[in-house]
């Protein structure tokens, strides 16, 4: 027999998928938006406590609302109840949803008969402090005055027996021959000392997690719409937003870069300035024909040269060749009687010979007007190369 198998389009099975995806993105979006606001806080009638997550009423039908074993009921008084199998029913005094903790009694005020059944081992609570008591039934009370550490139960006991609660802590009280042990409980008590089985109930829980979010002004919930997952919704922000910030870094943030870019282009051109005064000078020293194309790139002036300009040798008188002029420029000091002096030719400036010579042998400009020999201008290295290139390219 042949099985006949219909083949879907791919483009059906695409719109399917698409359709799919659709409806879980919008179910997820729908519960992220929504469905927070739908777990409102409520009241048993008018008074407290205020129940809200973990905790919930009944009368909220949204199951992502309450966290499991976390329920909670109004009776016929209007006041909110828990149920802790097997001891039954206990009326919440209050809650304390940011240290996570909550006191509880009995409805029918006796909360002795209670805590012979209590066992916290199956629920999501604890006892933060825990007291041990021995509860005896006494037939006769002649003999208990004895017994300063035996706290009486009246509501369970009457006019034939008496119920004792035993502390069996550190004292170790033994009952009486008269007793018999009907239980050993351990009291969740407010504090470490207390010895009233009267007093409310101290209940704490440590999952779900939501002291630090109700801390922060938040509202604790599910994080999706599966999963025991919690997470902290509708934290008020505190100072600017986060589009403010960055407004502010990037508004403050271009101008300190340019002006730091305008910084670092001032300390290079300061650098840069302060290399080219510290290179030596080199001018271009061409042969006595005028138009030759060779040219040497030199520091400064030879021998020769040098011995050719003219030297005065001051008289007695040391009057000197301009009576304007004060001392020597090089080495500041003043010219006295017999001194050799030398004189640049062209602009006629004079000096000690010793000191211009000394000058001239590593610079080949005058040191006061810094002119060529020839009369032609100061050459600085850029200067140098470019004639340099423009000779040898005439020269090509």
């Amino acid at each position: 027999m042949k099985i006949r198998v219909s083949k879907v389009p791919k483009t059906k099975i695409k719109k399917m998928n698409t359709f799919t995806l659709f409806l879980f993105f919008s179910s997820s979006f729908t519960y992220t938006v929504f469905g927070r606001d739908k777990c409102p806080p409520s009241f048993c009638g008018d008074g407290p406590p205020l129940v809200k997550f973990p905790f919930q009423l009944p009368d909220v039908q949204n199951e992502r609302c309450v966290y499991p074993k976390f329920n909670l009921s109004c009776n016929n008084q209007s006041r909110a109840v828990i149920n802790l199998p097997p001891a039954g029913e206990f009326v919440i005094k209050r809650i304390n949803y940011e240290s996570q903790y909550m006191y509880i009694n009995d409805p029918d005020f006796c909360l002795p008969k209670k805590l012979l059944s209590l066992d916290l081992q199956y629920s999501p609570f604890r006892g933060e402090y825990l007291q041990n008591f021995t509860v005896v039934n006494c037939t006769n009370s002649e003999s208990l005055s004895d017994y300063g550490r035996a706290l009486p139960i009246s509501c369970l006991s009457d006019h034939n027996f008496t119920v004792l609660a035993l502390d069996s802590g550190p004292y170790n009280v033994p009952p009486p021959l008269n007793c018999q042990t009907m239980a050993k409980i351990s009291v969740p008590v407010d504090d470490r000392f207390s010895m009233d089985l009267n007093k409310d109930l101290r209940l704490t829980w440590d999952v779900p997690r939501c002291g630090g979010c109700v801390a922060k002004g938040g509202t604790c919930g599910f994080k999706n719409s599966r999963g025991l997952q919690t997470d902290c919704f509708n934290v008020p922000r505190h100072g600017l937003p986060v589009s403010a910030k960055y407004g502010i870094i990037i508004g403050a943030g271009i101008p300190g870069l340019v002006f730091m870019i305008g910084i670092v282009c001032y300390i290079c051109g300061k650098v840069r300035t302060y290399c080219r005064r510290t290179q030596p000078t080199e001018v271009p020293i061409t042969t006595n024909a005028p138009h030759s194309a060779a040219a040497a790139l030199v520091t400064g002036l030879d021998g020769p040269t040098i011995e050719s300009y003219p030297k005065t040798v001051l008289g007695d008188s040391g009057r000197l060749p301009k009576p304007n002029d004060g001392p020597c420029p090089i080495c500041l000091s003043d010219y006295q009687p017999k001194d050799v002096l030398r004189t640049i030719p062209e602009c006629n400036h004079f000096f000690h010979a010793d000191c211009v010579d000394e000058w001239l042998r590593m610079n080949a400009t005058c040191p006061l007007c810094r002119n060529l020999p020839d009369g032609s201008s100061l050459v600085t290295p850029c200067s140098s190369m470019s004639l340099a290139s423009s000779s040898t390219s005439s020269s090509s």
